[in-house]
């Protein structure tokens, strides 16, 4: 069986628009996933396909039913969780001092989208959100502390792409792979 996982753009579990955890994986299994488990409340979905199926139809018969049941409209994009081992094996973050940001974050973008226009080094004018390494669907960047306030690479990505992106910790991809690879 493939093991995949699908990001969506602003679903917190249980919040207006956004299902419940068991809203959340029915939706996947009616959707015709073998395995369906929520990981986190951030609307990080781990789930499997019988060889063979196409797991984007997976996820376009979930986000259908999630319509239907709670109003979401926020897209999802999935990697496969061998990708995702392959992006720790880049090592992104190894050279960061950990103390010295708020935090160390992955941006995805649909595969189709293309970063390749984008020039590094990327700088929020506030200069708390820093792109260190772009991939042909995801921006790693770090958040820093400006005052009381982190930066959000999701916002900034956003903003300079014209597109919407989801963005998680990179400690919630470390522990998810840990899980269940």
């Amino acid at each position: 069986m493939n093991k995949h996982v699908a990001f969506f753009r602003n679903l917190n579990l249980g919040r207006p628009n956004c299902p419940t955890k068991v809203q959340f994986e029915e939706a996947f299994a009616a959707a015709g996933a073998v395995s369906a488990s929520s990981f986190l409340t951030n609307g990080t979905m781990v789930f499997t396909t019988s060889p063979g199926s196409q797991p984007q139809k997976v996820l376009n018969r979930a986000c259908e039913t999630l319509r239907g049941t709670c109003g979401l409209k926020e897209p999802g994009y999935i990697r496969t969780i061998a990708y995702l081992t392959q992006l720790i094996t880049l090592d992104p973050f190894g050279e960061i001092e950990s103390n010295s940001v708020h935090a160390c974050c992955v941006s995805f973008l649909h595969a189709a989208e293309d970063s390749s226009a984008l020039q590094l080094p990327l700088e929020s004018k506030r200069g708390d959100v820093k792109v260190l390494q772009l991939t042909h669907s995801e921006a790693f960047s770090l958040s820093v502390k400006v005052g009381n306030s982190p930066g959000s690479p999701n916002a900034f990505l956003e903003k300079l792409l014209g597109i919407p992106v989801t963005t998680r910790s990179w400690n919630t991809i470390v522990r998810l792979v840990q899980k269940h690879a």
